[in-house]
């Protein structure tokens, strides 16, 4: 990797140090290269884990006094990296594994060309496809991967890289002020993309391949189908955050009309199982309908003060 630009492979943590005793461990970064974890929080114990773990295997690290979330954690990891002088920075989820090849790939393209968002393929740990590509479909807000392009060919749609494993050079990134993160928890990923594009930059997925374990980020993992109430939570929320952020006021209620409606086919992401033998995804739900309504009704009331103001002009 020496003919590479300095990078850093950027990983937040949060009570997942069994992960990247797993993951992370197994990274084969040389200089100019390094691994920053960002560990949010989570119990006086768990930092203890990570503190080791980044002593052991030469990681910098970023200890942060709460949990500031996925993009939080992200921000404050790459605010490092750029500090230390990275002019790529590459996220990995903690439950995702790269190959030296693959990294190099992702930071040699990124390197090439600043204004490039770039993905690998991701799959699972059996093989099977977990991200191949993705788009946001806008006439009614749901996420749906690459494959669905033909049937639902002629649909408005808005690529997106996924979170879980991308590249970006910093100075794109300091262009476009990281992750934004009042999302907290998923979709920064679509909205990072969305400004990225607007800004003129391109996505691109290529051939490199990362290995996730999915759902293993969560605290409450399960062998299940089962998802976390805070996947459930934030992916109903956060629909109507990035509505009210980039979509014309006609579009932001046509997706708040069918929040119940989408949100439902989030709960079942997870399998119908769940739904009788627990009462937290229906929380997950009715907390993420109830927040992305306020999130609405708040956006409302904000355009409608900046239009009384002005037409006191």
């Amino acid at each position: 990797m020496t003919d590479l630009p300095p990078f850093a492979v950027i990983v937040v943590n949060f009570a997942s140090s069994a992960l990247l005793r797993d993951h992370a461990a197994s990274l084969d970064v040389a200089p100019p290269g390094q691994v920053i974890v960002v560990d949010c929080f989570s119990g006086a114990a768990e930092r203890e884990r990570v503190r080791g773990l980044a002593s052991e295997h030469g990681w910098e690290s970023v200890l942060l006094d709460a949990n500031e979330g996925f993009g939080g954690g992200t921000n404050a990891g790459a605010a490092r990296a750029i500090e230390l002088g990275a002019r790529v920075l590459v996220g990995l989820n903690p439950d995702a594994t790269i190959t030296p090849g693959a990294l190099a790939r992702l930071v040699a393209a990124v390197a090439a060309d600043p204004m490039l968002l770039a993905s690998p393929r991701i799959v699972q740990s059996g093989g099977e496809p977990w991200f191949v590509g993705a788009d946001l479909y806008l006439d009614d807000g749901i996420p749906r991967g690459a494959r669905a392009r033909e049937r639902f060919a002629g649909a408005e749609r808005l690529e997106w890289a996924t979170g879980a494993c991308f590249a970006i050079s910093a100075e794109l990134w300091t262009r476009l002020g990281g992750f934004d993160e009042e999302y907290f928890l998923y979709w920064e990923d679509i909205d990072l993309s969305h400004r990225a594009i607007a800004e003129g930059a391109r996505l691109e997925l290529l051939d490199a391949e990362v290995v996730h374990d999915q759902g293993g980020t969560h605290a409450e993992r399960r062998s299940s189908r089962a998802k976390s109430e805070l996947y459930y939570y934030f992916n109903i929320r956060n629909r109507m955050l990035y509505a009210v952020k980039h979509l014309a006021d006609d579009d932001v209620r046509r997706w708040a009309r069918s929040s119940a409606r989408i949100g439902y086919a989030v709960l079942l992401r997870g399998g119908r199982r769940q739904l009788v033998a627990s009462w937290r995804p229906w929380r997950g739900y009715l907390r993420g309908l109830r927040d992305g309504r306020r999130i609405v009704r708040a956006h409302r009331r904000t355009a409608a003060r900046a239009h009384e103001h002005a037409g006191r002009r």
